[in-house]
Formats: C-alpha cells, sequence, structure tokens
C-alpha cells in the first residue's frame, strides 16, 4: 500500500500564486531595507547548541529545534547507562553486608566515592566517559536509591543483587525505571545533539560580528532574511518554520537609530498600502523603574511578563499572576496608575516622569521615550500610527532600552506584525563587550495573512504569463516559438504550449490552460497565419481580437 504523503505540522507548501505573493512582501522590505541604508548577511540554519541555548530564557530554550548527531550514540549511551545500573546493585549489595542498614548515609559517602572506579577498572563495561560522568552518575543513583532503599519491594533486589537473566524491562520500576528515563533525560541530549536549528536571527547575528568584527566597519547596519524554527504549538499565524526580515545597528547608542526603524516600518507598510498599523512603544528603563519604585525590583521579570499579559487576561488576570509570583498586594496596588495610562503620548509621558521621578533608571527610560517620540512627531509619518504602551515587555531577555511592538490593523484579529528593541551588550555573551545595538523585525507570515484578509495584494500579481502562444503543429509552433523569444527580450512573459492541438478537444485543453493560468492575451498561428505571414491576437478580457503581420509584432508589444 502506497504511503500517504504529508508534511510535519507547523510547516506549509506554497502554491505559485503563495510565493508571488509573499515575493512582493520580501521585495517591498528588502527594498526599503537598501534605501534605508542596510547591507545584506546570511547565516548558517543551524548552529552550535550552545550559541542559541540560555539565550532567549527558559521558554525560549524549549522551543529550539535540535538536531541529532550521526552516528550510533543512543546505542552507546544505552548499552553503558545499562551495565552500569547491573555493576552498581552488585556493588551495593556488598556495602550493604546482607542487610539493609538505617545509617545508609556512611554506605552512600562510599559508595558514590567507590563506584566509578570500580567501574573504571571493570574490564567487560569498558565505560565510554566522553558519553557518561561516572562521578556524577555515581551520585545520582545513590540519591535515587535512598528513596526507594527502605522499602520492603526492595530488599531482596538490594541484598540478592540482579539476576543476569532478566532483562532491564523487568526492572524498569521504581528505582531503576525512574533512574534510567532521569538519566537518559539528563545525559543523553548533549551527546547526541551538539547543534540546532537557529530560533532567530539576532542572536546568530551577534555571533557573526563577534567573529567578523576585523571586518565590519562600525556601526554596522545589515539586513538578514531567512527562515528560523520553533518547537511552537501551531496555530493560526503562528507556525514552526517561518521566515524572519530583520534589521539592525551595532555600534552606535545614538537614540537617531530607534528615530530611524520607527520612519522604516512606516515605509514599509506604506508601501504596502497596509493602513491602521501602530507602532507601540515602550523602554525597558521604564519597567525596571516602575518596579523600583513600586518595591518589586527583584520580581523585575515577574512583574513585566504578567504585565505584558494586560491585553489578554485583563487588569484582574494581571494581578492575580503578580500575586502567584510573589509579589506583594501592596506593590500591585502602587502600580494601579499603569493600568489606567490613557491621553495623547505627551500626557502618557508626563505621568510616566511624575511617577518615575525618584527612580534614576526610569527617568532615563522616560527621557529616551520622549526624545524617539518629539523626533518621529517632528518628521512625521505617512500612515502609521506610533504609541506608547507601558505593558509592552517583549518576552526576550537581551533587550535593555526601547522596545517595539507593531501591532496590525484593529480590524484584523492578528495581533503583532513585527517587533524588536535595543540591547546594549548581546555580543558580550560570546565575549565582545560594550557593542550597543538596536534592531527590528517583520512578521513575514502574519503580514502576509493580514494583506490577504484586506484585499491588498495588487489585482495582478499571481499573473505568471502575459501571452501564451496556441501550437498546431510543428511549422506553426516553430514560427510561434521566433515570436515567444522576441516578445521575452522585450520583457513579457511569453510561453508556448508544448503540445500541438489536432482536434477540437485539444484545442479548448489550450484555452482552459490559458484560462486557469490567468493570461490575458493569447496568440494564434495556425495555417492561415503561416502562409499570410501574421498572427492572431486574442484578448481575453476585453473579448476581442486583432491580427499584425509579423514584422509589425513590435507595435503589439507597445501596447502591453
Amino acid at each position: 500500500m502506497a504511503q500517504k504523503p504529508s508534511i510535519p505540522k507547523g510547516t506549509r507548501d506554497f502554491t505559485p500564486s503563495e510565493v508571488v505573493k509573499r515575493n512582493y512582501i520580501f521585495d517591498i522590505i528588502k527594498k526599503n531595507f537598501q534605501t534605508f541604508g542596510f547591507q545584506p548577511i546570511e547565516t548558517p540554519s543551524f548552529e552550535n547548541s550552545d550559541t542559541l541555548m540560555g539565550k532567549y530564557g527558559d521558554e525560549g530554550d524549549r522551543l529550539i529545534f535540535k538536531i541529532l548527531n550521526s552516528g550510533d550514540f543512543l546505542r552507546s549511551f544505552n548499552e553503558n547507562l545499562i551495565k552500569t545500573i547491573k555493576l552498581s546493585l552488585y556493588h551495593l549489595r556488598i556495602y550493604l553486608n546482607g542487610t539493609v542498614k538505617e545509617e545508609m548515609n556512611s554506605y552512600g559517602l562510599n559508595f558514590v566515592k567507590v563506584l566509578p572506579e570500580i567501574l573504571r577498572k571493570d574490564k567487560q563495561i569498558k565505560f565510554d566517559e566522553s558519553v557518561i560522568d561516572l562521578n556524577n552518575l555515581a551520585n545520582d543513583l545513590w540519591n535515587k536509591i535512598e528513596v526507594f532503599v527502605n522499602k520492603e519491594d526492595w530488599k531482596e533486589v538490594l541484598i540478592n543483587g540482579v539476576d543476569e537473566d532478566k532483562s532491564l524491562t523487568n526492572l524498569s520500576i521504581g528505582i531503576f525505571g525512574e533512574f534510567y528515563f532521569e538519566m537518559g533525560t539528563k545525559y543523553l541530549g548533549s551527546h547526541i545533539s551538539e547543534k540546532a536549528l537557529r530560533y532567530d536571527l539576532t542572536v546568530p547575528f551577534a555571533r557573526y560580528v563577534v567573529m567578523h568584527q576585523n571586518e565590519i566597519d562600525f556601526p554596522f547596519k545589515r539586513y538578514q532574511i531567512q527562515p528560523v524554527w520553533r518547537a511552537d504549538r501551531p496555530q493560526k499565524g503562528r507556525f514552526r518554520e517561518f521566515y524572519q526580515c530583520d534589521a539592525d545597528v551595532v555600534g552606535s547608542n545614538s537614540l537617531l537609530q530607534e528615530v530611524e526603524f520607527v520612519q522604516l516600518y512606516d515605509a514599509v507598510f506604506s508601501a504596502l498600502k497596509l493602513e491602521g498599523v501602530t507602532i507601540k512603544l515602550n523602554n525597558r528603563k521604564i519597567l525596571a523603574g516602575i518596579a523600583e519604585v513600586i518595591g518589586a525590583k527583584n520580581n523585575l521579570i515577574d512583574f513585566t511578563v504578567a504585565l505584558d499579559k494586560l491585553d489578554k487576561i485583563g487588569e484582574e488576570g494581571v494581578k492575580k499572576e503578580m500575586l502567584e509570583k510573589g509579589i506583594s498586594e501592596a506593590s500591585i496596588e502602587k502600580a494601579a496608575p499603569l493600568f489606567s495610562l490613557s491621553g495623547t503620548n505627551n500626557d502618557q509621558l508626563n505621568a510616566l516622569e511624575k511617577l518615575l521621578a525618584v527612580s534614576e533608571e526610569g527617568s532615563k527610560g522616560v527621557q529616551e521615550l520622549r526624545f524617539i517620540i518629539d523626533a518621529v512627531s517632528d518628521i512625521g509619518l505617512s500612515t502609521a500610527q506610533l504609541a506608547i504602551d507601558v505593558t509592552l515587555a517583549r518576552g526576550l531577555n537581551y533587550y535593555t532600552g526601547a522596545i517595539f511592538e507593531v501591532a496590525a490593523p484593529k480590524s484584523v484579529q492578528m495581533g503583532s506584525i513585527g517587533g524588536g528593541g535595543r540591547y546594549d551588550d548581546l555580543t558580550g555573551i560570546f565575549g565582545l563587550k560594550d557593542v550597543s545595538g538596536v534592531g527590528i523585525s517583520f512578521g513575514l507570515d502574519r503580514i502576509y495573512l493580514v494583506l490577504e484578509e484586506l484585499d491588498l495584494f495588487p489585482e495582478a500579481i499571481d499573473q505568471s504569463l502575459q501571452v501564451l502562444f496556441m501550437n498546431y503543429g510543428e511549422a506553426e509552433a516553430f514560427q510561434a516559438l521566433k515570436l515567444v523569444t522576441l516578445f521575452r527580450k522585450n520583457g513579457v512573459k511569453a510561453d508556448l504550449y508544448p503540445d500541438s492541438a489536432t482536434n477540437q478537444k485539444q484545442e479548448n485543453k489550450q484555452f482552459k490552460f490559458a484560462t486557469n493560468k490567468n493570461v490575458p492575451y493569447i496568440v494564434i498561428i495556425r495555417e492561415d497565419e503561416l502562409k499570410s505571414a501574421t498572427f492572431t491576437v486574442k484578448n481575453i478580457n476585453e473579448n476581442t481580437q486583432e491580427t499584425y503581420s509579423l514584422d509589425k509584432a513590435e507595435e503589439f508589444l507597445k501596447n502591453l
């Protein structure tokens, strides 16, 4: 029975029409990146795991796709682990001297210390300590044994050892089942996977800057359009494989960069004819200042994560989560003005300035935000709106200053279609200190869905052919091919149907093909046209036709 084809959840095939529309968005974004002076780079689809892990917080780390190493690492790991369990029980029985005593700790110290040496000397096992760290393993095994050692069910096993004829399956309960699972989870990952698919483009960019710092002229403006992968739960607008379109500047502390990114967002969405977009702006220093003022400085992350959910779970939901995270009721009460902050951007800045007057860091954040908003107001935007949102606290760990988030028009239920922020020392994680940067990203897939829903793609965007030449035989096709070549040289998308029509059914098939391809012009060269050195053009949209002489073909081309 033939296998039913499928693709992994969270991934997609794209039809020709979809690819053309995606390229339309790509081209506009890329054109504006270049207009603003950004240079393109590319990085590998996968990175070393240690490049990515620990850069996105616990939640982000769980969403990283890991790549299995080549080779049968699992077999080697299993063999070593199973032999360890069997031999460990044998030596544990010796230490117990035939009885299960209360003073297990004294035996435990001996067990943990001596077991690795015994295992290293055992000629049958021949341990590969690059696969399993015996010192850590012995300690973990003893901790697991201590939990069960006083249970009656295990006394006989501990005293008499393991029957070599029994499989590990028969021991996959209690100590050994749990131990086997935990050790597999703890030790196996780093040995079978040393690489991972990139989670975003920002951390690989930081790695790139550090590795190529001697080749880069700072400030360095780069753009990057490549796919990323996340082991997320697929839903509308959220995929496991998707493209990011990033622009970053590193090597400059100037807030003019933030101003420029607001302009860049506005330029792209204006070119896409997408009106009603809101560019939300906040500053991480403001969030830190608020946490300081309300007495929740030590709970900054919990505070900002909860606050960021205001739109989703409401004021009461945010307060409840803050309480659950250990933030006091008194602190939450002091934060109450944030939930009702309103008015113009200037009104909100004045309110924040007053609230954060006693916080040096918070006051600096307000000053930075005011500079950006005043500059943008002075320059002006074409279609986008700029709005302060003090609840905005994007989950990534590396933002230290301005935070951007772009909301789709309110008429579309889509949420964020872009975002970014200032990171003062992202390259520091790779050893290059004090290199400030700021960047933004466009959410291509969500932008696509928004344009599709609002019917904003150009009308003829998926028109792959402008002219289709019918095929009525070898001589006619040869003459048609000469014209096809001429049309193509003049930039016209033209093609010749490959199979000749010898009856009405085959001719109808060619017409149907043209209709399905949304081709506006059909060129006919039959025997009569061949004799008279002419060709007939059918205008499908206007339902008209006209005949041209072959030497006047360029007249037709001028009308296209």
